[in-house]
């Protein structure tokens, strides 16, 4: 990955900050955008930077779609080119079915779709000149499993896996692949912030493997499809959820049987 110049979407925190410290530890010229946690992005730039790569915070609302062509701007300006993209900036809004809003409902999908969608817009139009470039969307389990209150999330982590084989079949002769990662439990801050209920080891029970995943599971399997050896993979989506999503795992009981 040295020399290779990359954007990281809501590198602020959790699994996108986990992404572009690997990614500038590796040699990568990085870009982590960030909206409300400038404190993330800016300690992962001091860590990259204080082992000799290159790495700037650039702060974007995603929800709008001139502040996503300006991310890119600032990693062209800045680098010279992109790429690669992981577009991994989301928001979680829970709500039953009949008690979402409209503005929940919205904001839920300017973030998590449409400004995925534009980002990689962006990105594409200016990787097609340098003769191609990856993109990887960070999708999740919620997006082919129900769970309770997930609607609008279900629903755009859907659209992603729909977007991922739509990209990835026109832009196949452009030379660039588009792919996703579904993660499944993976621990980060916010899981203590918004779930008064969340324990590691009560949740390792529900992973087939008997443990949670961290941000750094979810980063080196982006640091693969984003490497020369994923050349001729495009319009996957890859889960990395410990078995969640197996069928064995869907058996009552069994999980917790497999984690004893």
């Amino acid at each position: 990955m040295k020399g290779k110049i990359a954007v990281v979407t809501g590198a602020g925190t959790g699994i996108g900050q986990g992404i572009a410290l690997d990614f500038g530890l590796r040699g990568a010229k990085t870009v982590l955008h960030y909206h409300s946690h400038a404190e993330g992005a800016l300690e992962v730039v001091r860590q990259i930077k204080e082992q000799g790569g290159e790495a700037l915070a650039v702060r974007a609302d995603l929800s709008r779609v001139p502040e996503c062509r300006r991310l890119i701007d600032a990693c062209v300006a800045a680098y010279g080119g992109i790429d690669i993209l992981i577009c991994n900036s989301g928001i979680s809004t829970q709500a039953s079915v009949v008690e979402m809003t409209e503005e929940a409902w919205d904001l839920t999908f300017n973030v998590n779709l449409k400004g995925a969608f534009f980002c990689a817009q962006a990105a594409v139009r200016q990787m097609i000149p340098r003769g191609g470039g990856k993109i990887v969307f960070l999708g999740s389990v919620h997006g082919h499993y129900s769970m309770p209150n997930h609607a609008a999330y279900s629903a755009t982590k859907g659209g992603l896996e729909g977007l991922t084989r739509q990209m990835a079949f026109e832009l196949a002769r452009k030379h660039i692949n588009v792919n996703l990662i579904a993660p499944g439990v993976i621990e980060v801050d916010r899981y203590f912030e918004t779930n008064p209920d969340y324990a590691t080891a009560k949740y390792a029970k529900m992973v087939p493997v008997g443990r949670v995943g961290y941000p750094a599971d979810v980063a080196k399997a982006a640091a693969f499809l984003v490497s020369d050896d994923a050349a001729f993979i495009t319009g996957q989506i890859l889960y990395v959820d410990g078995g969640q999503t197996t069928p064995l795992a869907l058996l009552p009981g069994l999980t917790r049987a497999l984690a004893e």
